[in-house]
């Protein structure tokens, strides 16, 4: 067997266990098994340290060990001559025969030793509080992964084992990833493909604290498409190659690369400030390009937040669903309007227009809101809309006559105490500028209030200013770029 054989022989042996297993049951144990083309560029990403007379590596997770594989090749290809041991955690016993198989050409053919652990590597060792009756950290000189990405409930053993990272369910991918970290040497890196869905919000705030404690990011690659990262499967869900240092010493530039697919055709690679990429906030933005990162820099001048001028975007009280009984089809004795997403429409907030449900009947507090202005933002919109952020001016002179209306949970709101706050917040999240700053903030289609509250905006003074700008003009995303380039430089 020649070295050069070595990752496409495994890849042969995992593409005939693939075919073993229906795809809707490697699915449920949250398996996606990396392409080969994948495997050889997380592998590639390792700086090498050829003085090092042994080399430990860990793959948890390991499925059928094609990661391991790659990167022992390119540790033999490249000149590495030292010891290679490597440590695969895989559970899953279908997949066991396969990893061994791999493991066992590997060390025919590279010289390598190796151990598989049948275990929990999540449970099977402490995270952060010493447990006398688990083993101690053990400590690695690489580390490379792709984790499962499987959400598991928050009372899982796996969550228990990490409460110092975990908010509510956590998904098994950070755990993997921090547990990596706990299990990394100082000074040495870590090769981890995952979504990216961790860069931002509040329920991965645990994690990214963690991380930052202990690491620093030095290389990121994003995928344009969603549906071609991974072998013969369908991950509706944006992913991204990372790499970590255990360091507190941050570098000045990230290494960012981008490519369509995980064939890497046409690949573009640019290095982008440190600081860009990791806000102070430890929100991660994903930038493609020298266009993004201007965006970012122009953005991040701006001191203030929403939260911090107490107009914190809020989600719609009723989930219609599950108050079915006090809703009305029309307006009758005791109603008051119920704002639905259909209802924000070219800048305005039209109501009624002819919808079921437009009303609602109800004394309950919890369930109305004061009748005041407010900016409406749709929570959600499709992957194929050219703005991710649509928002609509409600003004309370329009429907003076209720004194208490409702929002439905499928939009945010903003409670303003003027119009001229009004129309200025919609100068501000319906121009171009914030638009691509939040796509590049977040790569899902649901506007997540808590990431608009702790945006950077101009001040509530500014804001106010810039609303009058905007009274009397058409509700354009070209009037409004008009008036936030005089604003922000």
């Amino acid at each position: 067997m020649q070295s050069k054989d070595s990752l496409g022989i495994a890849y042969d042996v995992t593409s005939s266990f693939m075919e073993s297993i229906p795809k809707k049951e490697r699915k449920k144990y949250g398996q996606f098994f990396t392409s080969r083309k994948t495997a050889e560029y997380m592998a590639s990403m390792f700086s090498i340290n050829y003085n090092k007379a042994a080399l430990k590596l860990l793959d948890a997770g390991a499925g059928t060990g094609l990661l391991t594989v790659a990167l022992v090749e390119r540790l033999r290809k490249s000149g590495y001559h030292g010891d290679i041991f490597v440590v695969c955690y895989e559970n899953d016993t279908r997949v066991l025969s396969t990893l061994s198989e791999n493991l066992e050409n590997l060390k025919k053919s590279l010289d390598i030793k190796y151990e598989i652990r049948v275990e929990n590597y999540l449970t099977s060792q402490s995270f952060l509080s010493p447990d006398l009756y688990k083993k101690k950290a053990e400590q690695f000189d690489m580390i490379i992964g792709n984790p499962p990405y499987l959400k598991i409930a928050k009372d899982a053993p796996e969550a228990k084992a990490m409460p110092e990272v975990c908010h509510g369910a956590p998904n098994l991918y950070f755990l993997f990833w921090a547990m990596g970290i706990h299990n990394l040497k100082d000074e040495e890196e870590m090769v981890y493909i995952i979504p990216r869905s961790w860069t931002s919000g509040a329920y991965f705030q645990r994690f990214r604290k963690y991380l930052f404690h202990f690491c620093v990011i030095t290389s990121i690659h994003i995928f344009g498409s969603r549906d071609k990262v991974f072998d013969g499967e369908s991950v509706l869900q944006e992913t991204m190659i990372i790499k970590v240092k255990k360091t507190r010493k941050k570098p000045l530039f990230v290494k960012m690369s981008s490519s369509e697919t995980s064939d890497f055709d046409g690949i573009k690679y640019y290095d982008v400030d440190y600081n860009t990429i990791v806000a102070p906030n430890q929100f991660v933005f994903l930038v493609t390009s020298e266009e993004e990162a201007e965006i970012l820099t122009r953005v991040n001048r701006q001191t203030s937040t929403l939260e911090s001028d107490q107009l914190q975007m809020r989600t719609g009280i009723i989930v219609d669903f599950r108050t079915r009984d006090v809703l009305r089809d029309s307006d009758v004795d005791g109603s008051y309007p119920l704002f639905y997403s259909q209802h924000i429409r070219n800048g305005r907030v039209l109501w009624p227009v002819g919808r079921e449900a437009e009303y609602i009947v109800t004394d309950r507090i919890g369930y109305l809101q004061e009748n005041t202005d407010y900016l409406f933002v749709k929570r959600f919109t499709s992957k194929e809309e050219k703005r991710r952020l649509q928002c609509g001016i409600y003004l309370k002179a329009d429907h003076s006559q209720y004194k208490y209306i409702s929002t439905q949970n499928k939009i945010n709101y903003i409670k303003c105490e003027t119009p001229e706050l009004a129309y200025g917040l919609y100068v501000i999240l319906n121009s171009s500028l914030y638009d691509s700053y939040y796509r590049i903030l977040n790569g899902s289609t649901q506007v997540n209030s808590t990431e608009i509250n702790i945006m950077p905006v101009p001040s509530k003074d500014a804001i106010q200013l810039m609303g009058q700008e905007l009274i009397g003009q058409e509700l354009t995303e070209s009037n409004c770029d008009k008036i936030i380039d005089k604003w922000i430089k």
